[in-house]
């Protein structure tokens, strides 16, 4: 089995790709590891879908900085059958492992020999178009902070952690409202204004967010949350419960939240229409969103249930 860890050296709010060197050297006697330092944005998914073409054994990627790593890194490996991918978490989210446990889980994705004694997981994925995605797809209010978030995240005093908590303070002094129209499996859901929509494979966003707390990411469906339109007051009210994963049974949001698993979507938006994928943002009018089932394995950390 050869392990080859994929280090973005921008990830994160400060350059770990030295820390991270030191640890895989720590026990490349004892495995056949390797070591690609990215040089720019989409490297990543060139080089490692170039060397599963180039190598037919088994063969373990792991994505060494945050969300949008990770996603270079499975859109790299999708179609090749003796690839699997993992993630050693030095991002500012790092959202995707929290699936498996939440902030606590990060400590057994950093151990690196957890990490390559770790267990094959069959997890879905989500296409938009010719891209995939391994956590969340979301637009309206959390795209808006999103594409905030990664203006700041090298900032030493707003960046980091913080990144997110700042893009939606600063998202609630523009608009709340993001006109578009969603069909969820043929039927129209919405066709006018709402607040935010995530649609996810995994649990979290924006670092802590547990946005879709019933998500599965190997049962073939997509869990979608639409959240219509409120006031700031309420927001700021209610936002609590949506960080920890409370919106969907507290009858104070029952109004105003739509939340369903589905397979398919189709997105209409308007002119300026933004929205995120695994934390990167595009601008696009319209987009068709599907899940892909069993798409590819994912490394789970010795010890991790999943």
């Amino acid at each position: 089995m050869k392990n080859i860890f994929i280090v973005n050296p921008a990830a994160g709010s400060k350059d770990s790709s030295y820390a991270v060197e030191r640890e895989i050297l720590k026990i490349s006697d004892k495995y056949d590891c390797e070591i690609y330092f990215t040089k720019y944005a989409g490297d990543a998914t060139r080089y490692v879908s170039e060397y599963c073409k180039s190598h037919a054994e088994p063969l373990r990627f792991f994505s060494c900085g945050g969300d949008g790593t990770l996603n270079e890194v499975a859109n790299g490996i999708v179609g090749f059958e003796n690839a699997a991918f993992g993630c050693y978490p030095c991002g500012s989210g790092n959202d995707f492992v929290k699936y498996y446990g939440g902030a606590e889980s990060i400590e057994s994705f950093l151990n690196v020999e957890k990490l390559l004694k770790g267990t094959e997981q069959l997890i879905d994925l989500i296409r938009i178009g010719d891209r995939y995605c391994v956590n969340i797809c979301n637009f309206g209010f959390d795209a808006v902070a999103a594409k905030i978030m990664s203006k700041l995240k090298y900032n030493k005093i707003f960046g980091g952690s913080r990144a997110y908590y700042t893009g939606a303070a600063k998202a609630l002094f523009g608009s709340m409202k993001t006109h578009c129209r969603i069909e969820v499996d043929g039927e129209v859901l919405t066709d006018g204004d709402i607040l935010l929509c995530t649609v996810a494979n995994g649990k979290y966003i924006g670092g802590s967010f547990l946005c879709a707390p019933r998500a599965e990411n190997d049962d073939g469906y997509l869990d979608l949350c639409l959240v219509n339109p409120i006031s700031r007051l309420s927001f700021i009210k209610l936002v609590g419960l949506y960080k920890n994963g409370l919106h969907l049974d507290d009858k104070r949001c029952s109004s105003f939240i739509d939340y369903r698993r589905c397979k398919k979507l189709s997105i209409k938006g308007g002119k300026d229409f933004i929205y995120a994928l695994d934390g990167e943002i595009y601008e696009i009018p319209e987009m068709e969103i599907e899940v892909v089932p069993k798409a590819v394995r994912f490394v789970v950390p010795q010890g991790l249930p999943y």
